[in-house]
């Protein structure tokens, strides 16, 4: 029985040195493991600040394309602006000329138009001269054209049938 007893105390010393011997692998391993983690951690932090400030610069380079293109197509509408204002300020100067030109006589319809209206003026003066300027109306229900007479002035004619227009 000393013999089993010492036998068994010597796999209790093996288990207990066994036991030893593995709590002493685990707590070099955890050791590791947490200089590995922090490791790990300063790694993850610098692969994150690595990707952040690649998407970064991706985006900054991204605006600085889409302002370009807002800024040629800011010139491309001022452009079209200027044509088109162009265009309808073009037009509206061009409007009126063309229908003063169309409308308005031509310098040889004025010459013959004041030609016309000397020759007029030279017509009425002779009618005035030569009874123009009589009264005439429309009298009774028949409605019949009338001359207003100088009745103080006398009949003439064989029969008396002409009298004398007012004013003459």
């Amino acid at each position: 029985m000393a013999a089993r007893l010492e036998d068994e105390t010597l796999k209790l010393g093996l288990l207990m040195e066994a036991a030893q011997a593995q709590q002493t692998l685990a707590a070099t391993t955890l050791d590791r493991l947490r200089d590995h983690s922090a490791g790990l951690d300063s790694i993850v932090r610098e692969e994150i600040r690595a990707t952040l400030l690649e998407e970064t610069q991706e985006l900054c380079e991204e605006s600085r394309r889409a302002a370009q293109a807002l800024r040629k197509l800011q010139r491309t509408v001022n452009l079209r602006v200027i044509a088109w204002s162009g265009a309808v300020l073009s037009l509206a100067s061009l409007l009126p000329c063309a229908m003063a030109w169309w409308l308005l006589p031509t310098r040889g319809e004025i010459r013959a138009l004041l030609e016309r209206r000397d020759e007029l003026t030279a017509n009425i003066a002779r009618l005035s001269r030569q009874g123009g300027n009589v009264e005439l109306r429309h009298c009774g229900s028949a409605q019949r054209l009338c001359v207003r007479v100088e009745r103080s002035a006398g009949a003439y004619g064989a029969a008396g049938d002409f009298l004398v227009v007012k004013g003459y």
